[in-house]
């Protein structure tokens, strides 16, 4: 592994207080308990999400989740899982998981930021973008696996085809 050390170290500025003033001009409700936390509400069309986002100061990291409203049932977990591999194999960002503690589908992407000064809007309103177009795009494949009892094939079939037109 490849280091470099340079005297004195750049400060970097703290991407939670920019995510923030997005999230003010967007109206959406949010709690920041820390400087390191920042926690959102966001309405999609199939649920709300909530938004995670967690500053690593000491490796310069942003931790980004979008969890879903939804909670999987023991029965169904191994089914969820193989969900979970085929919709990220499917994904060129970020990636679906399982939180352990309460059982819920979660997008999840990590921005490294050493040596970018900070975050920029850009960069922030795309996790967000990003995150939410794939839970939107993916929450009927859960229902689907979770509710419909369809197999993990069946059910990212069901989710990859894009409408056409409005009823």
């Amino acid at each position: 592994m490849t280091s470099l050390s340079v005297a004195g170290g750049a400060t970097i500025a703290n991407p939670i207080d920019l995510a923030e003033e997005i999230v003010r001009a967007n109206q959406w409700a949010h709690d920041r308990s820390s400087d390191e936390e920042l926690l959102v509400e966001v309405s999609g069309s199939w649920c709300d999400y909530r938004l995670l986002f967690l500053w690593q100061r000491d490796i310069s990291a942003l931790h980004f989740s979008c969890n879903f409203d939804m909670k999987v049932p023991k029965p169904r977990r191994a089914s969820v899982l193989e969900l979970l591999a085929a919709i990220n194999e499917r994904l060129w960002i970020g990636h679906f998981d399982l939180a352990c503690d309460n059982q819920s589908p979660a997008f999840r992407q990590g921005v490294l930021l050493r040596g970018a000064g900070g975050a920029s809007v850009e960069q922030l309103e795309d996790l967000v973008d990003i995150a939410v177009t794939e839970c939107e795009r993916f929450y009927p494949a859960f229902q689907l696996v979770i509710w419909g009892g369809k197999p993990a094939e069946e059910a990212i079939a069901a989710a990859m085809i894009d409408p056409i037109g409005e009823a």
